[in-house]
């Protein structure tokens, strides 16, 4: 008498066994499907960070492929784009990503940006005046100050270079920059301080010890800064300041710099022999 119910019981029991491995085999999959977006999402930061260029934007290049809406493949091609130096390549992207629903004003910051590593100024100008003024950003105020130099806007150059500077922790490559900026204009005793300021952010900037040298030659002061340089760097810096004094008209301090910077250099510096070479026999355009 009691079959049917012990039926009923272990049929209830199979259907409910049935409906335990469906949510459980639900349940796995969505943890796969988890795991699987985070491992594409810390593969795609890293490839940004870390990964070659180019084997960056043939990954993008695949992932946009695939899902051509998602921005933040798109942001990741575009900067793949930039960090390969293929600017001319990385417009059309940033401007995609710009257009998108879900864009930000960085977007269209880092499309202005684009627009001027294409050599686009006037796209790059227009670009940043159409985001609203209220978007203060570190990478806005630096590209502001470097659409001012173009256009000789010196005191408003002087504003936003001294702003960017202000909203990053890294500053050094601002104050190389603006010192920069400062040599530009004929103005190298207001550089020198720049580029000081640069090295103390971040000692190791090649190209703010170089211009450095530059700033220092343009005032008749040849002897090197007082930075930490590795030998190789000393070298290259006493030829900089060498081909300023020879251009300046100080051949005979000209010579003895290159002199020096070819007994400086650990290996054979021939561009500096060529130089010396070209000074003694008598040439002028070095």
């Amino acid at each position: 008498m009691r079959h049917p119910i012990v039926i009923a019981l272990l049929s209830g029991s199979v259907f409910a066994l049935s409906a335990c491995e469906d949510s459980s085999r639900a349940s796995v999959t969505r943890a796969i499907d988890n795991v699987t977006s985070i491992d594409q999402k810390n593969l795609a930061e890293l490839m940004l960070v870390a990964g070659d260029p180019e084997e960056a934007v043939d990954f993008f290049t695949g992932q946009v492929e695939e899902r051509p809406e998602d921005i933040d493949m798109l942001r990741g091609l575009a900067r793949s784009l930039t960090r390969a130096r293929r600017g001319s390549e990385a417009v059309p992207v940033w401007r995609r990503v710009s257009q998108h629903p879900e864009a930000t004003n960085d977007d269209r910051v880092m499309l202005a940006d684009a627009y001027i590593r294409a050599n686009n100024w006037d796209e790059a100008e227009k670009t940043l005046n159409d985001i609203p003024p209220t978007h203060e950003s570190f990478d806005r105020y630096r590209l502001e100050a470097m659409i001012a130099d173009s256009k000789k806007q010196w005191s408003r150059a002087d504003h936003f270079y001294e702003t960017a500077a202000g909203l990053t922790t890294r500053p050094a490559n601002v104050f190389n920059n603006w010192g920069y900026s400062k040599l530009t204009r004929g103005n190298p005793a207001e550089a020198e301080p720049l580029f000081m300021q640069a090295l103390q952010h971040d000692p190791n900037l090649f190209t703010a010890k170089n211009n450095l040298a530059l700033a220092r030659a343009g005032q008749g002061n040849y002897s090197l800064p007082l930075v930490r340089m590795t030998q190789h760097e000393r070298a290259k810096m006493l030829f900089t300041m060498a081909i300023a004094a020879i251009r300046k008209g100080d051949t005979t301090i000209g010579r003895t710099l290159l002199q020096d910077a070819i007994d400086t250099h650990p290996q054979h510096y021939d561009e500096a022999v060529r130089a010396l070479r070209a000074l003694e026999s008598g040439g002028q355009s070095i």
